[in-house]
């Protein structure tokens, strides 16, 4: 494609996009022809009536044909007003020539041919061309209010380029196209620094003139591809090449955009020398939705960020699946945290004689459409990331809130257990949060029971210590959750003032399998009781599974054999039961 034609090509497939996001649209041009058709029908079947004799029998009344001429005037007259209404500045210049050349004929048969009736042609006439001259001007400014809503939907405020709709829109039509793209994903390296130094004022006039840079890129031939540049929001910009031969062909319109970044930007006197952080995906290689292309170029992004080498331009590749998946799970949650989308489900355990020991509090999500999110997947991104800590909170809070209703109503003796992570064990201001939930709740100590790892045991036990001695003061109880899958030991294990040590499902599934993992199920079940500890079985499904926790002395079960995690209406239920 030559430099001329790929230049013409860019603005239209531009124009395309922004047309295709645009309310308005014009009719096509056989809509145009059509109209046109039926006007000068109906304008040659009125000079046809008009001039003949005699008259037609309609609904038994005999009507003269000539006065047919009118109706044919008015059929042709709402023509010429659709013809501008639908079909713009065609329609209104076609239909004015028209009325306008019909003027004269009409006058020279009334002054000439003293032809009265033909009078109320010069006055129809007349009104028609005022009422589309009146359509016209009307629909010019509806169309001038329709482009400037247009283009603040598609537009960056700030820097004027597209914005993320117009881009992931653009992404569809090439998609749809079946049209082979690359996706580029852009951080500028240390623009919060910016902001810090020089104030947002300072750094918006630097994404600015960063933004005209590469616009002028785009509008220029010093690439040798098709390339449109949109603002996606903060400092993050993305690239959408077309038009290539080869992989060497993206890379080179890529560094060209790194060095234009890399030249000298001066602003409020100071010069900044910026770098930034390319990564990039291709349609249909690495994606074949404008979604998964986002992921997988944004993962590309961040994987350049994290190695921090001298090359600042990757491609995605499949093991920067899991962090582009990781990165949307934490996206979700960020946004569940921030539209109270974080809730909880209460698991059921019981006693070998089916008593309502308690509550589980578990953690589930929701994302923006209401769809639910699997806490494995959720839950692990919270650890990495450090929002468990605010998982955590929000599930105890509410949690908590709810369980004291429930007490109070029904007058039972039973225990909220709830999840706590090390990182939130270790917060500062844990043990305050906890007096407040406490206090909002109305729940008494001694019927919540804190769930920790192990793996707490190795790394801060000193201070676990102390933390969870502060909550035994306070009367609530200690639950050290999947014993067995950690690295505890006996000396550390000693020293934690536990009340309740839970068997992981892991051993559960595996203990009527062999007599070794029997055995070894009930080994701990007998260092819970020699420490004192009552012991609880999660994950329980089988009656089998039922009757071998019973025969090696298990306290308590856990699992869908008698309960699964249930919404508030459905554990109300069960509270209500067993109160009975």
């Amino acid at each position: 494609m030559k430099k001329s034609d790929r230049k013409r090509y860019r603005k239209k497939i531009i124009e395309s996009t922004l047309d295709s996001i645009s309310v308005r649209q014009k009719s096509p041009i056989y809509v145009f022809i059509l109209l046109l058709v039926l006007y000068l029908t109906g304008t040659f079947l009125v000079s046809l009536s008009a001039g003949l004799q005699g008259s037609v029998q309609l609904f038994g009344h005999l009507i003269p044909i000539n006065a047919f001429a009118g109706v044919f005037s008015a059929l042709a007259n709402i023509c010429v007003i659709l013809m501008t209404l639908w079909c713009g500045r065609l329609g209104y210049v076609s239909a004015l020539t028209l009325l306008v050349a019909q003027l004269p004929g009409i006058l020279i048969g009334v002054i000439r041919g003293n032809n009265i009736r033909s009078l109320p042609g010069i006055f129809s006439n007349l009104l028609a061309m005022i009422a589309i001259t009146v359509v016209y001007l009307n629909n010019k400014k509806v169309e001038q209010a329709y482009i400037s809503l247009r283009d603040r939907a598609v537009k960056d405020d700030l820097t004027g380029l597209p914005n993320r709709f117009a881009c992931s829109t653009l992404l569809k039509n090439l998609i749809s196209r079946d049209k082979e793209f690359a996706l580029v994903w852009i951080d500028i390296n240390n623009f919060n620094s910016i902001n810090d130094s020089m104030g947002y004022e300072n750094g918006n006039l630097v994404l600015r003139e960063i933004a005209s840079r590469w616009e002028a890129i785009t509008n220029s031939d010093i690439t040798e591809t098709t390339d449109f540049i949109a603002r996606i929001g903060g400092d993050e910009f993305a690239l959408v090449i077309c038009d290539y031969s080869s992989e060497e062909d993206i890379l080179k319109t890529i560094s060209r955009y790194e060095e234009m970044l890399g030249e000298r930007l001066t602003v409020d006197s100071c010069d900044f020398y910026l770098t930034g952080s390319f990564g990039y995906a291709k349609y249909p290689e690495d994606g074949k939705t404008n979604d998964k292309l986002g992921s997988c170029a944004n993962a590309a992004m961040q994987e350049v960020k994290r190695i921090n080498s001298s090359s600042r331009i990757l491609r995605f590749a499949p093991d920067m699946a899991n962090d582009a998946k990781n990165l949307e799970t934490e996206r979700l949650l960020r946004a569940a945290i921030e539209n109270d989308n974080i809730f909880f489900h209460l698991q059921p355990q019981f006693d070998f004689s089916h008593k309502l020991r308690g509550f589980e509090a578990l953690a589930r999500m929701k994302d923006p459409d209401g769809n639910m999110v699997s806490p494995g997947i959720f839950i692990p991104v919270a650890e990495k990331v450090g929002l468990i800590d605010l998982v955590d909170a929000i599930v105890f809070r509410k949690s908590a809130l709810f369980f004291g209703k429930l007490i109070k109503e029904y007058n039972i003796d039973i225990t909220l257990s709830v999840n706590v992570s090390v990182r939130h064990l270790m917060k500062n201001g844990f043990l305050d949060e906890i007096k407040d939930i406490i206090k909002a709740s109305d729940v008494a100590p001694e019927q919540i029971e804190v769930e920790i790892t192990e793996s707490i045991m190795i790394d801060s036990v000193d201070k676990a210590v102390q933390v969870i001695d502060e909550l035994k003061k306070l009367g609530i109880k200690i639950a050290i959750d999947d014993f067995g899958t950690g690295y505890s030991s006996l000396s550390y294990l000693n020293r934690f003032p536990a009340n309740l040590l839970k068997i992981d499902k892991s051993f559960v599934d595996k203990m009527n399998l062999s007599d070794s993992s029997k055995q070894y199920v009930a080994a701990i079940v007998s260092i819970g009781h020699i420490m004192g500890f009552d012991v609880i079985a999660e994950g329980v499904e089988e009656q089998e599974q039922l009757d071998t926790l019973k025969t090696v002395g298990c306290d308590f079960v856990q699992g869908y054999i008698w309960g699964r995690p249930l919404p508030e209406e459905e554990a109300r239920k069960v509270a209500a039961e067993k109160a009975v």
